[in-house]
Order: structure tokens, then sequence, then C-alpha cells
């Protein structure tokens, strides 16, 4: 799958940042059950023990985008919000509860 630039590439303080190590080394060990599975496959595995291995990557990938959205939360739009009520624009913290409100949406897809 290619990773495409969005325009929220912009932002340089991400949430997650503090627990980049964490969650690399949890992409990690998803990357290498994928890895697995496809050697499973390759070796004509018995179809409902992959189908068990793809059930716990997605629930490893489940883990990884819910503590991406608590970072958001947590971060980006407590950020927001102030910012919102310090210029009295409710435009700013509108804007990334929409975005998160998205990627919410394309999670549950």
């Amino acid at each position: 799958m290619e990773i495409t630039s969005t325009p929220t590439d912009e932002h340089v303080n991400h949430a997650y940042t503090t627990n980049k190590d964490a969650l690399l080394k949890r992409l990690g060990r998803i990357e290498g059950q994928v890895r697995g599975v496809a050697r499973m496959v390759d070796d004509e595995k018995y179809c409902i023990d992959i189908l068990t291995q793809i059930s716990a990557i997605n629930a490893a990938l489940h883990k990884v985008s819910l503590g991406l959205l608590e970072d958001h939360v947590s971060h980006c739009i407590v950020d927001a919000a102030a910012q919102s009520a310090d210029t009295g624009d409710n435009a700013i913290v509108a804007e990334k509860v929409d975005e998160m409100t998205a990627a919410i949406g394309r999670l549950l897809r």
C-alpha cells in the first residue's frame, strides 16, 4: 500500500512523537506478522489458522489506530481548543474535530 501525503503533513508537532519508538516497535511486530501470514499462504497452511493470524493483525492495527486517535485528541484538539479560546475563532477547533471524525470514518469502513 502506498502512503500519500495529505495537507495535514505540514504539522510538525505530532502528539505521537513522545511514543514514537513504541509505535515503531509495534508496527514492526505487525509487519513481521504480515510476513508470517504470507509464509503461511506460501506453505499452504490451514485457512482457519491464516484467518486467525489476520484477525490478530487487525486487532494490533486497531490498537495502533486508537492510540493515535487518543494522541490526536489529547494534543491536537486540545491545542486547537486553546487557540480557539484565545482567538475567538471556533473554526480552528471545528477543523480538527472534522479531521478526526473523517479519520474515524475511514477506520470504520
